[in-house]
């Protein structure tokens, strides 16, 4: 009997002192994560969602996923692309460094496009490839408002709460493309060439070559030309992709042959589409230092821009290199985000501590906390709404 007793108590000690080690295990800041499931609500009356393309070459692995948790949110949509150039060891790392990120583990919000596009800058196979990544986001999600596209040389100027809250009020059909139909000297240097880009047809990565013929420019539809950079509604890009009218079609065979076609493309369909040129507002929302002419590129932005750029009331800026210092700056002082973590945002519960991810766990996310940065980006959309309230500034025809 004592025997038994002795084996009893034995074992109610061992069972207590493992429920204890559990206990203590389960509250170290030490221990995983163990983030409970947060359900993304999507459309009015919740706050807007971004389908984001992110792109880059051979070499841009690291600067891609660097720019995708600087911009990342649970809300949101994700599509990244390595060029044709980048090996698929390029490609494989990147989805190896996704994997090691809690939130996209568990949100599954980030897709790697894994049959790359050969683009070239200079031709319309950057159109197509945008147009692809557009179709990708609009097949994996229904549910984002606007699609941003963003290049492995370009950084956020505020967080993803700050960009959600401002454009809570904004109407979800409103574009923001910079766009004029002052053509000079483009009619002749850009329009009037025929060039061909082989991007679209061979294997290996040629650059664009011009007929030696030139066309009469077009009379069945007026150019409109402006900055690449552009924050369209998805409602606009189902118009360029589902095409219940044959304008995009047409003009994407026109632009087919058009240099930097990217500069053009988006401009001349919606300044020519009676739904929808209302729908302007006439910014990119990016920050950029150009020389004056301006040459093909703007400035890399260095530390000795960070005041004026972060003051700017930009969403973006560009270009920066890679890994330069004043990005260190934009996380430390804007986003508040850690090497290899994501920007912190509301949705974020974790411990606030030096050895943790303070995104490793979360709660609601479809709470914001709009920070500094807001106030300032709010300061420029209130003011482009009133232009395009006014309607004096929306694809309007040069004398």
């Amino acid at each position: 009997m004592g025997a038994e007793r002795k084996w009893f108590f034995s074992l109610l000690s061992l069972t207590f002192l493992s429920v204890l080690l559990l206990v203590l295990y389960s509250i170290s800041p030490f221990s995983p994560p163990r983030p409970f499931p947060s359900l993304v609500q999507l459309g009015l009356p919740y706050p807007p969602a971004f389908g984001y393309y992110i792109f880059g070459g051979k070499g841009d692995k690291d600067r891609i996923f660097r720019l995708l948790l600087a911009v990342y949110h649970p809300r949101n949509r994700y599509v990244l692309h390595l060029g044709a150039d980048a090996t698929d060891g390029e490609r494989y790392s990147l989805v190896v460094a996704l994997k090691s990120v809690p939130a996209i583990r568990s949100f599954s919000n980030v897709d790697v496009i894994g049959n790359p596009d050969r683009f070239s800058y200079m031709g319309s196979s950057y159109i197509a490839s945008t147009l692809h990544a557009a179709a990708i986001l609009m097949k994996v999600d229904p549910g984002w408002d606007w699609f941003i596209a963003l290049s492995a040389l370009d950084y956020p100027l505020l967080t993803q709460d700050d960009l959600s809250h401002v454009f809570s009020s904004v109407r979800r059909d409103l574009n923001f493309i910079d766009h004029n139909n002052d053509l000079g000297w483009k009619e002749d240097q850009r329009f009037r060439p025929i060039v061909v880009d082989p991007g679209l047809y061979l294997a290996r990565r040629t650059k664009i070559f011009y007929a030696t013929e030139k066309r009469a420019m077009p009379d069945a539809f007026k150019i409109f030309t402006g900055s690449p950079w552009v924050v369209l509604s998805r409602s606009f890009l189902e118009f360029c992709i589902f095409g219940w009218d044959n304008l995009p079609r047409t003009l994407l065979m026109y632009f087919n042959n058009v240099m930097l076609s990217e500069e053009s493309y988006f401009h001349t369909v919606i300044c020519n589409s009676p739904e929808l040129k209302n729908t302007t507002v006439n910014s990119d929302l990016r920050y950029m230092i150009w020389d004056n002419p301006p040459k093909m590129e703007p400035h890399f932005l260095n530390i000795s821009d960070y005041d004026q750029m972060a003051q700017s009331g930009a969403a973006f800026a560009r270009m920066f290199k890679e890994d330069d210092p004043v990005l260190d700056m934009v996380d430390e002082k804007i986003l508040k985000r850690k090497r290899n973590q994501a920007a912190p945002g509301a949705w974020c519960t974790g411990r606030k501590s030096w050895w943790s991810d303070t995104c490793s766990q979360w709660g609601d996310v479809n709470v914001l906390k709009p920070g500094p940065q807001a106030k300032k980006f709010a300061e420029t959309i209130t003011n482009l709404l009133d232009d395009w309230n006014s309607q004096s500034n929306q694809c309007r025809l040069s004398r």
